[in-house]
């Protein structure tokens, strides 16, 4: 399927995602912050980087306007705890927005929505 790139602070929704990703054939890569995640993307393009909001030091809105300064075809999705977001157009440069939830239905489904957009999925 897709390399998959989760930056998140907590670390047990880290590793619920990569396990739970994992099982929909996923290669994933866990990140726990915003400068961690640039650090990683010096060497590394994944298909799609699904990104926290709310992390201490550089939070996720900035994470994503380094990443898309680097490179704007960059697919990201926003996954946070908290819809007020949705209403920062910081966030509207994003492919998708998805709250956080211990289901991972909606975000599963907006994986698939953003890689065939991409067209990385038949």
């Amino acid at each position: 399927m897709a390399k998959l790139l989760v930056v998140d602070d907590d670390k047990n929704l880290r590793l619920l995602y990569e396990q739970e990703l994992e099982e929909e054939g996923h290669d994933v890569t866990l990140a726990s912050s915003g400068p961690e995640a640039l650090d990683y993307l010096k060497g590394s393009r994944p298909d799609l980087i699904i990104l926290d909001i709310s992390m201490p030091g550089m939070d996720g809105i900035e994470a994503l306007g380094k990443i898309l300064a680097k490179d704007k075809t960059m697919p990201v999705i926003l996954n946070t705890a908290y819809s007020t977001y949705k209403d920062n157009f910081m966030t509207w440069s994003a492919d998708a927005y998805v709250v956080k939830s211990g289901d991972l239905t909606e975000l599963k489904a907006k994986i698939k929505d953003v890689l065939k957009t991409r067209g990385m999925l038949a």
